[in-house]
């Protein structure tokens, strides 16, 4: 997520650490959003806390407890610490107390705020602890800490799911070979990168072609995962519905936990109803007149089956419709050292004919990481 870029002020110095923290509650804090903070005195961290789950306490109180088990405001003056924290403390009533009232209970004499609380509900503490006397500076790395909640701002307006669309190329653009065989194009670090999105993702989806020319099982294969841990949903995107015997792993290994999206009307056809009547779930979606509207299909992941996070694996049609609907909303896209130089293999985004550069969709880049022999890039729209 936010790029740790080089820090030249010890606000920023502090303000990073809190970024780092606060990614480490990334998934679990779902609906609320990752936080993290730090508590400073004299140029030292002494405390640091982060978000760590949705229901837990908030990372102003988690840091305040840390620092009261290490007996910090015994040797300290709380009124001289500087707490960092990469969200505007909220100032209502919800699974926790406000962090507000912990901060003044606290005496903390400063408090610096990277992003301001976009949710009108818990929004307002800057003001209360202000008005407590507390000197408060906000904006210390914005940019870096609203690209921690740009989930929860997908969520906050609107019914959706948050969507990371995962994409790994040759340095021409390649997905594949010509042959499209099922061939890894990037590193073992890369791949193990994946299994990570995928264990935070609540559903992974992909086109048909996909679908059809890799037999995937689209789960999650970290090593030691908790007994209870649940696998993904495995949704695809075709108008090709294969038959319920078809030999292929998700019908075999795990039909119950399978969706298939694809037009209206198909989705009432006698192949859509024999897939239902094995378990699997056929979703026909709307035409929005250049394709599938897929934001239905979002909504529904998320309002039924309680997903916060979807993995978007591709191809490359379906990388582009996506983008196309503004429902990319993070791009994390592998770029492999090497070159294939062949204009007929598969390309990361394709379906658009004849555009113009000033019709290209632009994102912002929010890290650049190296990952093995592979570069890393994390984009946000």
């Amino acid at each position: 997520m936010p790029c740790l870029k080089a820090t030249s002020s010890p606000n920023e110095r502090f303000m990073a650490r809190a970024v780092e923290l606060a990614g480490y509650g990334r998934g679990a804090t779902a609906p609320n959003p990752c936080v993290g903070a730090v508590l400073v005195h004299d140029g030292h961290i002494v405390a640091e806390g982060w978000h760590t789950r949705f229901g837990k306490l908030h990372a102003e109180r988690e840091c305040l407890a840390q620092a009261r088990e290490r007996k910090v405001f015994e040797q300290v003056d709380p009124a001289q610490c500087a707490l960092y924290v990469t969200l505007e403390p909220c100032n209502h009533y919800g699974k926790t107390p406000p962090c507000t009232e912990a901060i003044l209970e606290a005496g903390i004499g400063t408090v610096m705020v990277g992003a301001m609380d976009p949710n009108p509900k818990a929004a307002g503490g800057v003001e209360i602890l202000r008005a407590a006397g507390v000197e408060v500076i906000t904006g210390v790395m914005r940019q870096e800490c609203e690209d921690l909640i740009a989930d929860f701002l997908v969520w906050q307006r609107t019914d959706r799911t948050y969507n990371i669309l995962k994409m790994a190329a040759t340095l021409d653009g390649k997905i594949a070979s010509s042959e499209r065989k099922p061939e890894p194009v990037s590193c073992p670090e890369s791949f193990a990168r994946v299994q990570r999105m995928r264990h935070l993702a609540g559903a992974v989806i992909v086109g048909g072609g996909t679908f059809r020319a890799d037999n995937p099982s689209l789960t999650c294969r970290m090593e030691d995962l908790p007994q209870d841990f649940e696998q993904p949903l495995a949704v695809v995107v075709t108008s090709q519905l294969p038959a319920p015997g078809a030999d292929c792993i998700l019908l075999r290994q795990r039909p119950e936990q399978v969706l298939f999206w694809t037009s209206e009307a198909i989705a009432t056809s006698p192949k859509a109803k024999a897939l239902q009547d094995a378990g699997v779930r056929v979703v026909g979606l709307p035409h929005n007149g250049a394709g599938l509207d897929f934001v239905p299909g979002f909504t529904l992941l998320r309002k039924e089956f309680g997903c916060h996070y979807t993995l978007c694996e591709g191809g490359g049609n379906l990388a582009m419709s996506l983008v196309e609907q503004g429902l990319a909303d993070e791009l994390i896209h592998f770029v492999a050292p090497r070159i294939l130089g062949d204009h007929s293999a598969p390309s990361a985004y394709a379906g658009r004919y004849d555009v113009t550069m000033a019709q290209a969709v632009n994102f912002r880049v929010a890290a650049v990481e190296p990952c093995g022999d592979d570069i890393m890039l994390t984009l946000l729209s």
